[in-house]
């Protein structure tokens, strides 16, 4: 089914509909990755209406952790194949005549050994999108090394941006480098070449590598090295730590503040509310010397009280100073609870909702997270193996 339609004159557009459907309804995709980085990529295409038939191997599957693995693969369908097997490998050919994208994540080379490499598979259904997302990509001298998110961080300088002064590199629970670098890299691709290929008829395959997407959003430490021939040190840039009017501060009862007044007119603000008009004019001061003058100023003011004291006060000054919360706390926030970010989840737990608005579209928790396999059965009738041609694959260990 086609998703795009020929050029119109703006004259010409259709109006917007009270429900124009799902944006990816009638899209199939095949998605054969683990873990975080591809498993995400193919949630934000189911929750915007993609057809997604998660395949994993009748062995050790998608071993991501079990609260892991039920936050990133809803509104997918499960499927137990083994592809090491004529018969599994046969399975996976008659789903892509009738898929427009598949995602693997294998290391280079392996799909191509199983013979459902980009090339054998194109060759099925030339408008195919398929998608290789890997640590360091399908060429280069490091295409065939393992790695995980620290790694593509610490090769592309970028863990080297993130901690703070005279400390080693900070290590975070949002893994940056999968998610930025991988995921939101690999969506970007395939959706544009899903968009082309309903123009041309013609697929492509999209070499997604983690550090490469984490490399092209280095922006900020390029810009230093650009201007000055290299990076600035944890805490002596200006959204790291060095300016007084961008930084944490700590309250008394040990919780933080994050200070982003960055504007004159948001510092001038927060000065008011500390009852320090005289620290004004020391928005940017001109010396590291002076800015911990005021950061030590600033800290005795704010450590004088808590956070909730701060919050309070703060709560109706628009100055960008804002508490650092915990998650448990943001999801209690009514702000996304306004937004529908935060849904329940079957069996107990939260989850967070698709963050993509647009015009005749509702996110819609269509399913949770298969089990393995959980849809075999249904997938391969719908494929059109009879229930004998069923039957038969499992017994063979193709399916499962």
């Amino acid at each position: 089914m086609s998703i795009v339609s020929a050029p119109t004159a703006p004259s010409a557009r259709p109006a917007p509909q009270a429900s124009q459907g799902a944006p990816l309804r009638g899209v199939r995709v095949l998605d054969l990755t683990r873990l975080l980085p591809g498993p995400v990529c193919t949630q934000h295409l189911a929750d915007l209406g993609a057809e997604v038939i998660k395949i994993e191997d009748t062995g050790a599957g998608d071993y991501a952790a079990a609260p892991v693995r039920a936050l990133v693969n809803r509104n997918k369908l499960g499927l137990r194949l083994d592809l090491k097997q004529p018969a599994g490998l046969a399975v996976l050919q008659r789903l892509v005549r009738e898929a427009d994208v598949l995602v693997e994540g294998f290391r280079p080379g392996v799909m191509a050994r199983l013979g459902a490499g980009y090339e054998a598979l194109a060759a099925l259904n030339p408008r195919l999108v398929y998608v290789s997302l890997t640590g360091y990509g399908q060429t280069g001298p490091m295409r065939d090394a393992a790695g995980h998110d620290l790694n593509y961080a610490g090769w592309t300088g970028v863990a080297e941006q993130i901690g703070q002064p005279g400390q080693p590199p900070a290590l975070s629970n949002l893994p940056v480098a999968d998610l930025l670098g991988g995921t939101m890299t690999a969506v970007m691709g395939l959706l544009a070449a899903l968009f082309d290929a309903q123009r041309s008829g013609l697929g492509r395959h999209v070499d997604i590598a983690v550090a490469d997407g984490l490399l092209a959003h280095a922006v900020l430490p390029m810009a230093a090295v650009n201007s000055r021939g290299a990076t600035q040190p944890p805490g002596q840039g200006k959204l790291t730590g060095a300016l007084p009017c961008y930084a944490l501060y700590t309250a008394a009862c040990g919780g933080h503040l994050a200070v982003a007044a960055l504007e004159r007119k948001f510092w001038d603000l927060f000065c008011l509310q500390l009852g320090r008009p005289d620290l004004q004019g020391q928005h940017q001061p001109a010396s590291a010397a002076e800015c911990e003058v005021v950061r030590a100023e600033v800290q005795a003011l704010i450590g004088a009280q808590t956070l909730a004291w701060w919050t309070e006060r703060l709560a109706e000054v628009d100055c960008c100073v804002t508490p650092i919360l915990k998650l448990e706390q943001a999801l209690a926030l009514p702000h996304f609870a306004a937004r529908g970010m935060v849904l329940p989840m079957a069996g107990g737990g939260r989850q967070l909702a698709c963050p993509v608005r647009m015009t005749g579209f509702e996110f819609e928790l269509r399913h949770p997270a298969p089990a393995p396999g959980e849809h075999t059965e249904a997938l391969l009738a719908a494929a059109g193996y009879s229930a004998a041609e069923r039957e038969a694959l499992r017994a063979q260990g193709a399916v499962a």
